[in-house]
């Protein structure tokens, strides 16, 4: 039964992603499907890579491969190619720490900020935070689905809404350093096999 109910939150929080990233109906059936496992007879499995790009930044590749052997030697190639290292398992991973987040836009927001930042704390939310456009919500993993649940059955969309790897500290980059970093990290989403790239650059 606790793995029906892991399976559903996993794909409602697929979901939740997709919709807030306005993905086109098919696009998110695709998406529900890989998260579920189906359109292909392979076992896939969720893999996590840790490495360094330029000056030390902290990269976490998150991908769900059928052949992990290929899916390494991808990603070593573009760490190698753009002048950053694969690094071993836990290696940067200390730096960040697991959280739900949800953004929604300020602007035709049908609830008053005091009644939602009221609401999202008595569901379960961590943290409420108001920024110039927009507002922030932090949560811990497991009541990420719970929480989206909550504010959608009020009426609320989001610009942005997923299970994210926080760093706790950020590198900063000189032009240069951005630019390699942005290659690295452009590189490594283009691959079939990465779901989410993290990293501790200050933007």
């Amino acid at each position: 039964m606790d793995q029906i109910q892991l399976g559903n939150s996993k794909l409602k929080d697929v979901i939740a992603k997709c919709k807030a990233n306005n993905m086109p109906n098919d696009t998110i059936n695709n998406a529900i499907k890989k998260a579920a496992g189906e359109g292909s007879s392979a076992n896939y499995e969720e893999l996590t890579y840790e490495g360094y790009g330029t000056n030390g930044v902290a990269v976490i590749v998150k991908a769900s491969t059928d052949n992990k052997n290929r899916t390494a030697a991808d990603v070593r190639h573009v760490f190698d190619k753009a002048g950053g290292n694969l690094g071993t398992s836990g290696c940067v991973s200390y730096m960040f720490e697991t959280k739900g987040v949800i953004v929604i836009e300020k602007e035709g927001c049908p609830i008053a900020e005091d009644d939602l930042m009221m609401e999202v704390l008595e569901a379960g939310a961590e943290d409420f935070l108001v920024e110039d456009e927009v507002y922030e919500i932090k949560t811990i993993p497991s009541d990420f689905t719970t929480i989206t649940e909550t504010l959608t059955e009020k009426g609320l969309t989001f610009l942005e809404a997923g299970i994210q790897m926080i760093p706790s500290t950020y590198v900063e980059l000189d032009e240069t350093g951005a630019e390699k970093m942005q290659r690295l990290i452009d590189k490594l989403e283009e691959l079939d096999d990465v779901l989410e790239v993290y990293h501790n650059w200050d933007e």
